[in-house]
């Protein structure tokens, strides 16, 4: 079958708007809800309705990290046979609903090259470092505010709607696909290309300390340590990883001295800490309330182990624990259990923390990737980001883990080992 106005087989007519579809959702996810929306709708249509989809779907359940992902969704929908609130549990459905969309469509995305997919990476790289630009050009607008502000929790305007948990994750992301680029084609790429990915790099690494968000920081600080430890056992020049390594640890102090908002978001985990050892309540406290949520939501994996309370009926039951436990909080820091480990575990209980877990660990036994770093470095991204956050009740979290994830699958069996 041809497309008649284009001249073009039907299956590169295809490949095409698939491939724009992607760009439209990785805009939208930066800057624009209803451009994601209409993206993703787009997308899933041209990989879902067509005539080889029994193959497809054949192919989806012959893979553990397709399907394992999956249950990201079909976990919250069991859930649903025992919520109350079933208007809540709609909505905790609708939210998860990339998680059975995407890796059905990405089962079927064969077409796709590596260089194919590197393009992506390119295009990702711009959106990223668009997105810090805007961002700092937010702070530079109003440079003294905003500093004074980190001594209060709060942070610089970010793109995904002031998202600044979510983004500073994907910024951590963007400087690994950026080094893996450098790395991975230093001897093909032209001089003005490896520039533009350094510079990238750069800015980015940068910006994480200024924004100085845990979340990208630690993933930064983390994901390079377990690279530099693969470096020393997989090369030579050890001295010279040594000495980088070193060089590495030294960012934080010289960020500390060089960069109000660094400093200042140090002094204010401090601050924040000294009553969490306490044990006291701070109104309108950043970790001494999602400590506190932690505890609430750990309570109620325990107190319903087989089956936890359903996705339905978490805020409700959470609610209940701080009236009993802390009756002075305030509504605004009622907040849901701050770790994607809890909250599976407090909705569907010890089986759902279990199964959880093994989602998060099945990218680290998929033959063909499992002695992949660049592979490693990514999940090991996103497992830690949801150690002390909810990335997967928000919708920008939850495409953004799937597609990210899915796009690396699909990029990095591509290549040559």
């Amino acid at each position: 079958m041809n497309d008649l106005r284009k001249g073009l087989p039907f299956n590169e007519w295809r490949k095409q708007v698939i491939f724009i579809s992607m760009i439209a959702m990785l805009t939208g996810l930066l800057f624009s809800r209803a451009l994601l929306s209409s993206g993703l709708i787009v997308f899933a249509v041209l990989c879902l309705i067509h005539k080889n989809i029994l193959a497809q779907l054949k192919n989806f359940f012959s893979s553990p990290f397709l399907w394992a992902m999956s249950l990201l969704f079909f976990l919250p929908l069991i859930s649903g046979l025992w919520s109350d609130d079933i208007s809540k549990w709609l909505q905790v459905l609708q939210i998860k609903l990339p998680f059975l969309l995407l890796p059905v469509c990405f089962a079927g995305i064969d077409q796709f090259k590596f260089k194919d997919w590197e393009k992506i990476a390119f295009i990702f790289l711009i959106l990223i470092t668009g997105g810090v630009c805007w961002s700092l050009w937010q702070y530079f607008r109003d440079i003294n505010s905003i500093q004074v502000a980190y001594l209060k929790a709060h942070t610089i305007t970010t793109p995904l709607g002031n998202d600044h948990v979510r983004f500073s994750l994907l910024v951590a992301i963007a400087v690994l696909t950026a080094i893996f680029l450098l790395i991975k084609n230093k001897k093909n790429f032209k001089k003005g290309i490896i520039f533009f990915l350094s510079i990238v790099a750069t800015i980015l690494i940068i910006y994480l300390h200024v924004l100085a968000v845990r979340t990208g920081l630690l993933c930064f600080y983390f994901g390079s340590a377990v690279f530099f430890a693969w470096l020393l056992g997989n090369h030579r020049y050890k001295k010279v990883y040594v000495l980088l390594f070193v060089l590495l640890l030294s960012l934080p102090v010289i960020a500390y001295f060089t960069l109000p908002t660094f400093k200042n978001r140090i002094l204010y985990l401090k601050y924040d800490l000294s009553y969490i050892k306490k044990n006291i309540y701070l109104q309108g406290s950043n970790d001494g309330n999602r400590f506190i949520s932690i505890k609430a939501g750990w309570q109620l994996q325990n107190q319903n182990p087989l089956t936890g309370v359903g996705f339905g009926d978490i805020k409700k039951e959470t609610d209940k624990f701080y009236g009993r436990n802390y009756p002075q909080m305030k509504e605004t820091d009622k907040i849901l259990p701050s770790s994607e480990w809890i909250i599976y575990g407090a909705a569907t209980g010890w089986p759902g923390f279990i199964l959880f877990s093994f989602i998060m660990l099945v990218p680290f036994f998929i033959k063909k990737l499992k002695n992949n770093i660049s592979w490693w470095l990514i999940n090991i991204f996103v497992a830690l980001s949801y150690l002390f956050d909810i990335g997967l009740e928000v919708q920008y979290g939850v495409f953004g883990h799937a597609f990210i994830l899915l796009w690396w699958y699909k990029w990095l069996q591509g290549q040559e080992q």
